[in-house]
């Protein structure tokens, strides 16, 4: 965490000086630094997907399940970065339609087990 934020607030200061004299070199700077940011946590987020993977098998989880929560999780993940990364460049109305389009796919990917969720609910209520 400590490189994380050495490097983000490096990456600040930098934009900042550059931003009066190339404020298109400096969206650049914090674009690249986004980006290496997010490449410092693959390694973190293959680890937990692996987890979550081992942990649904021992479970005995439908892998289609975990695999659909997870594919939600990123496509949340995305869209928030996207978006912030949109908004950085003073585009606040394009990042607004990123988020929307981030929630209506979470939403349809998540009808299947929500679907079975409610099946489930409602076999076991007695009738």
């Amino acid at each position: 965490m400590i490189q994380i934020v050495g490097v983000a607030l490096v990456a600040t200061f930098l934009a900042l000086i550059v931003k009066e004299q190339k404020p298109n070199f400096a969206f650049l700077l914090i674009v690249f630094v986004g980006c290496t940011i997010f490449l410092f946590l693959v390694d973190q987020i293959y680890a937990i997907i692996h987890m979550i993977e081992r942990i649904a098998v021992n479970a005995k989880v439908n892998m289609i399940y975990i695999e659909t929560i997870l594919k939600i999780i990123g496509i949340a993940y995305i869209a928030e970065f996207a978006a912030q990364i949109t908004k950085d460049a003073g585009q606040g109305a394009i990042a607004s339609k990123i988020e929307l389009g981030g929630k209506i796919l979470i939403l349809a990917m998540a009808i299947p087990i929500l679907t079975v969720m409610i099946e489930t609910i409602i076999q076991m209520i007695p009738g």
